[in-house]
Order: structure tokens, then sequence, then C-alpha cells
């Protein structure tokens, strides 16, 4: 199947990707360019994947004020060079991830960084709650990964729904820059304060 150049075109304008990366997808699937965005985005979590081991230190920490000074937020993402960091994509994600921050109060970045005792703690109520609503004991073990799954997904920033777009994942948004810039991008750490808020 040969497909046209304003496809392709149109298809690198959305999502960023280079020229040959998208004509080979847009060839994939047919000359449909929802699916192709898709095969591109999975090839982007495959590339993140691989540039995963690779040196990030360079990059931004961004501060982020809200609500008139009731919520701040101070981010730090790193890229692999200061050229990526001074990029206009680069600024944007970054504002939008303490944006992301500010909105949802994820606890950790990713469900590694949780202490141990918190999903420990998380376990014990799921699984209370489960006896109490008289649920059978074999299934209780699967009743709280469920909900420990659900409960990462509030949590953890990576695997919340993006605010902006809600049917893509804040790790989803990462693997797309992550595959535009060609680099390892790391959400290295966060600070949320909210005025009043117990410490």
């Amino acid at each position: 199947m040969t497909v046209s150049m304003e496809l392709i075109k149109k298809l690198r304008e959305m999502t960023g990707v280079g020229i040959m990366d998208c004509k080979k997808a847009l060839i994939e699937t047919d000359g449909d360019i929802e699916k192709a965005i898709e095969v591109l985005r999975k090839k982007g979590i495959a590339t993140a994947k691989k540039r995963e081991g690779r040196v990030a230190k360079e990059g931004k920490i961004y501060a982020y004020i809200h609500g008139e000074g009731r919520i701040g937020v101070l981010v730090e993402v790193n890229c692999e060079t200061d050229f990526t960091a001074r990029t206009e994509e680069f600024s944007q994600f970054v504002k939008d991830i303490a944006m992301q921050i500010a909105a949802t109060a994820p606890l950790a970045v990713k469900r590694e960084d949780l202490p141990k005792e918190v999903i420990e703690k998380e376990k014990e109520i799921y699984a209370e709650q489960a006896r109490k609503a008289g649920k059978p004991e074999k299934i209780i073990d699967k009743i709280v990964q469920g909900k420990l799954e659900k409960f990462f997904n509030e949590v953890c920033l990576l695997e919340q729904p993006f605010i902006k777009n809600p049917e893509i994942t804040v790790q989803d948004l990462l693997n797309e820059l992550i595959a535009k810039t060609g680099e390892n991008i790391v959400i290295r750490r966060f600070v949320r304060f909210q005025l009043g808020e117990e410490v």
C-alpha cells in the first residue's frame, strides 16, 4: 500500500515521530491514523525501555503554585542533554507533570517507591472490608489484589490517567516524549505542599 505524503505529515505533526517511522506505521495499519498512533506509541514504549539504563542528569526543576498559593509543587525531571532540557516540548511536559501532581496528590512516582508499610496497611484494610462484606476466604486475596491495583493507579504518578487526556496515563505521556526526543527522560522526584495540611 502507498501512503500519501499529506497523511505522513499529518501523523508526524500529531506525534513528532520521524517521517520513515510514520510511513511504516501507516503502511502497517492501511492508512488508519488512529491505529498508526497506537503502533507508534507501542514502539515508543519499546524504545523507552531500551533507554532506561542511560544516564539522565540534565533537565529542569520546576515550581508550580496553584489556587492563589494554596498548593505548591516542586518537581525534578531529568533528560540526557541540556539541548532537550531547553526545548519547548520538554518544558511543557515538566509543567504538565507539576500540574498533575498539584491536582491528584500522588504519593510516589512509581509503585516501587511506595513504602512497604503503606502497601501492607492497604492490604489489611481491603482484606478486612472483604471479610465484613461476607466474602468467602478463598477469594479475599483476589479482591485485595484488585483493590491494590486500583490504589496504585490512584497514588502512583506514572500510573495515573493524565489530567489533560484521561485516555492515556502519565507513563504513556512520558513514553511519547522519550520516543520524540530519543533520550532517556525520568521524573526523578517531587514534593507537594498544601496549605494547612497535617505534617
